[in-house]
């Protein structure tokens, strides 16, 4: 059974604005546009835009001049595949199978269980009817093969159900029901082939001899042909529901003190340490859900610095998350889940060594996190930019970062201020070394300066009027020294006079 969505992103567009189609936000003309390199374009419109002329492809400007008032949002193909994905879980229903159809289909496998649903036509009817529930636009269609099930949902308005032994009434249909390349229908066209049975009706061997170095199925007519009509095989990828590791305590009575909670949270630890160890993974993010006896449900998560199942380890970390937690009447019901695991192979330690007292650099990392906070816990990294500013990114402790471009740099101070602080300069002639600066209400002479190091803006990402960099390594009088640098040249045509700044100090 093929499912065809041929509006998936407005429907979803609708959920996310909780309206039905032409009410609400959806009674205007609206349009998702992408942003492209001639700037942006139209992925999808409504009913409205539709009416008053907009298409899919146009640019924006161009959609603009027909509807000045056109409403636009960014559109989101990454959300709409997750969410065909999420809905390709739940067409399972209708069978024990089922695989996304990109960007906008689904595929489901129906042998031998269209009886269980009153018949094919009975089935087409409910899925019509689950998808218009759901807000969703759909059109679907039983076959054969999932080529012949694709063509009929696509170009066959009045004939949803194909049996084996049909395959004649194919042949009226539009070779775009291939699912071949827009360049290859091109070709086709001008060849005089504009369907189905055209391609049916010539011999092979002329069209093995035009497409025969083509491996593609979309770029070849005789893989699709017989892919249609179940004489060669098409693989298919299905979706398959991943499951999450789980772990809960329904208790007896419920409970209100917090000693009784550590308890179970220290037995639901020990289950999911077990869980994970069956499927040679680790936990890098742990929800605690508890349920309360009035219903309401307290959720803790927990992430840690790298995957782990000591079930000592969790428990303790959790310990630090219920000391603000309300119970109200009791909690009935714990519930441990770990939605985000890695590979944790298990390690044999060297027989010999006595094991020592202390705790990894993981275990202490976590620690620090679930008591300063996340955003507390960061480490430093070197970020490809000559920029000083720019030259820095702050990471989670652990992670594993991709190689980057390592750029060569002068000598750096140690210590670079938060936000360069403006300061006063004298010097001998305008491009010439500074001699003296004020700093802070403090007047300093400079006795030894270094540079310039000249540092251009990044021109793929400023505007054309920002202006250069010289960078200037001072020592005062007192042996102390500076980071300095001026913002801009005397007549570069981009503002008035030059700007000092101090940026960092030397040990």
């Amino acid at each position: 059974m093929a499912i065809w969505l041929p509006c998936l992103a407005i429907d979803r567009w609708r959920h996310s604005e909780r309206c039905k189609a032409g009410e609400g936000a959806d009674a205007a003309p609206l349009a998702l546009i992408a942003e492209t390199a001639h700037g942006p374009r139209i992925e999808a419109v409504n009913a409205a835009a539709l009416a008053v002329g907009i298409r899919l492809g146009m640019l924006l400007a161009d959609a603009r001049s027909i509807h000045p008032r056109l409403a636009v949002r960014p559109a989101d193909p990454e959300g709409d595949r997750a969410f065909l994905e999420r809905l390709a879980l739940w067409a399972q229903r209708w069978g024990p199978w089922s695989g996304m159809d990109a960007p906008d289909g689904l595929l489901v496998d129906v042998t031998a269980v269209a009886h269980l649903f009153g018949g094919e036509a009975a089935m087409l009817e409910e899925a019509q009817a689950c998808m218009a529930a759901r807000g969703l636009a759909a059109r679907v269609a039983i076959a054969p093969t999932a080529g012949a099930a694709w063509a009929l949902v696509h170009c066959a308005r009045r004939r949803p159900i194909l049996r084996s032994g049909e395959e004649a009434l194919l042949d009226p249909l539009p070779v775009a029901g291939l699912r071949l390349a827009p360049e290859v229908l091109l070709v086709l066209r001008r060849l005089g082939l504009k369907r189905i049975g055209d391609l049916r009706g010539i011999g092979r061997d002329a069209l093995q001899r035009r497409f025969r170095n083509r491996r593609d199925p979309a770029a070849n007519p005789l893989i699709r042909l017989d892919q249609l009509l179940g004489l060669a095989a098409e693989p298919l990828l299905p979706v398959v529901a991943e499951e999450v590791p789980l772990a809960q305590r329904r208790l007896l009575e419920p409970i209100r003190h917090r000693e009784l909670l550590d308890v179970v949270v220290a037995d639901l630890a020990g289950d999911m340490a077990r869980l994970l160890e069956g499927r040679g993974s680790g936990a890098r993010r742990l929800e605690l859900g508890l349920w309360r006896v009035d219903g309401d449900v307290a959720v803790r998560p927990l992430e840690f610095a790298a995957a782990t199942r000591d079930p000592a380890h969790i428990a303790r970390l959790f310990a630090a998350k219920l000391d603000d937690l309300d119970a109200g009447f009791g909690i009935e019901l714990v519930r441990l889940r770990a939605p985000w695991c890695e590979a944790l192979t298990i390690e044999q330690t060297d027989i010999e060594t006595v094991e020592t007292e202390g705790t990894t650099l993981a275990a202490c990392i976590d620690r620090l996190t679930v008591r300063l906070g996340e955003a507390a816990v960061r480490r430093p990294v070197s970020h490809p930019s000559h920029i000083p500013e720019r030259a820095q990114r702050w990471r989670p402790p652990l992670e594993v970062r991709a190689s980057q471009e390592e750029l060569a740099f002068n000598d750096r101070p140690l210590k670079l201020l938060d936000k360069p602080e403006e300061i006063a300069v004298l010097y001998a002639t305008p491009d010439g070394t500074p001699q003296r600066f004020r700093w802070r209400g403090a007047v300093h002479d400079i006795v030894r300066a270094e540079g310039p190091e000249r540092i251009a803006p990044e021109w793929w990402r400023e505007r054309s009027t920002v202006r250069l960099r010289d960078y200037y390594r001072i020592e005062d009088d007192e042996g102390r020294r500076y980071w300095i640098w001026r913002h801009g040249l005397f007549g570069d045509g981009r503002g008035g006079d030059p700007q000092w700044f101090l940026q960092g100090l030397f040990a």
